[in-house]
């Protein structure tokens, strides 16, 4: 039985514990402490972060971080031997921004039916909800484990690290805050930078010169170009849904040092959406074409996330659907995402994965995120029905 009173308590306590990507050890003690109370079996786990980053099929990430640190929580199996479920959920968050909120970032605060702060809805709440959700199972059949991780919002480095640790999973049901659809196919989601080389002049002989800004133009247009090419007939009928299921965007830029000096240089940062069946690698090298065409150089950092799917028809997926229907009232639309998530790093093993959750991705990263109470007693719930049924 799911306390919705206990669990939105949960949320709060969660969100009350400032988690910017790089710095997760507090929230990661909370939700283990949290786990201990509703009768779980927790851990702190602490990955070697060396090792992490050495290993094949390392994620990459950009935060700064000197440690790498997981709460991992389980209801125990009657059966050692019986499949086991995993609910994984991400406790990083991007940061609080520069605007005013009507409360506090990382207050926790209950108004009108949601709660408020950073990490509310993207996805403190889901990870409250796995939680709850594992503890009410009385006797699973298997092992019901809660991977609650770090790094995901810089290329899911803390799911990556818990996967090489363990496994040994039947399925994965993610929480992240879909909107109340079932997702069981993401885009990837490729990060650049670069940059393009200019020489500088007086701004009163800019002839003599050639404008770094000038030369990225044409470059800029030609990506648009690209962009229309990545989303002209897509073939997965589950990204088809979407207006730009595979979106290419330039996200910053820099150039000039003077505003009476011709510009010598230019950076730019960007994100490249990867179609499903397309391989990163290949991905690169179409958008490394594009730039040479243009004199300008890219590298790859940080977050590198592969697309990735699980069969619409998988048995997986028709139990969350069944699960959510009982819940809900109707049929959960089956779709895609246009975002990275760590639902490709479980796809990836092999390991059948799909994303659920409640509504607000809206206001995931801006001002005021909040999350709805009733939404999020309602996923707990459908978590719940997916692993009785297990």
């Amino acid at each position: 039985m799911i306390d919705p009173e206990a669990l939105i308590a949960d949320v709060q306590a969660l969100v009350r514990c400032p988690s910017v990507t790089g710095d997760e050890r507090a929230v990661v003690e909370t939700c283990a402490a949290r786990a201990e109370a509703l009768g779980l079996e927790a851990e702190v786990v602490v990955f070697d972060l060396d090792a992490v980053r050495a290993a094949p099929g390392y994620p990459g990430e950009e935060a700064s971080r000197t440690e790498l640190v997981a709460a991992v929580a389980v209801r125990r199996g009657s059966d050692p031997g019986a499949p086991r479920l995993a609910f994984n959920g991400h406790i990083d968050v991007v940061n609080e921004g520069s605007e005013q909120w009507s409360f506090g970032p990382w207050s926790g605060e209950r108004s009108d039916g949601f709660v408020y702060g950073r990490g509310s809805v993207d996805m403190k709440a889901g990870v409250a909800a796995a939680l709850h959700a594992a503890a009410a199972v009385e006797r699973p059949r298997g092992d019901i484990v809660v991977v609650a991780t770090p790094s995901e919002e810089d290329g899911g480095l803390g799911t990556f690290a818990a996967l090489e640790r363990d496994d040994d999973f039947a399925a994965c049901l993610i929480p992240e805050p879909t909107g109340f659809e079932l997702i069981c196919a993401q885009a990837g989601a490729l990060t650049f930078a670069g940059e393009i080389r200019g020489r500088a002049a007086h701004a009163a002989l800019r002839l003599e010169g050639e404008s770094a800004i000038d030369k990225y133009v044409p470059f800029h247009v030609a990506l648009q170009e690209h962009e229309r090419r990545l989303n002209t007939d897509v073939s997965h009928p589950l990204m088809r849904l979407h207006e730009l299921p595979y979106p290419l965007l330039i996200g910053r830029l820099n150039a000039g040092r003077w505003s009476s000096q011709v510009p010598d240089r230019l950076e730019f940062e960007g994100r490249l959406g990867v179609p499903i069946g397309v391989r990163p690698e290949d991905a690169r090298a179409e958008l490394e074409e594009v730039a040479a065409q243009h004199g300008a150089a890219v590298s790859w950092a940080g977050g590198q996330f592969e697309p990735a799917e699980t069969d619409h028809r998988h048995q997986f997926i028709d139990s969350v659907a069944a699960a959510a229907e009982e819940e809900l009232g109707f049929a959960p639309p089956l779709t895609g995402a246009t975002y990275g998530s760590d639902m490709r790093l479980w796809a990836g093993r092999g390991i059948p994965c799909a994303m659920f959750g409640t509504r607000g991705i809206e206001r995931a990263h801006g001002v005021d995120e909040r999350v709805a109470e009733d939404e999020v007693v309602q996923v707990a719930r459908v978590m719940a029905r997916v692993a009785r049924g297990f």
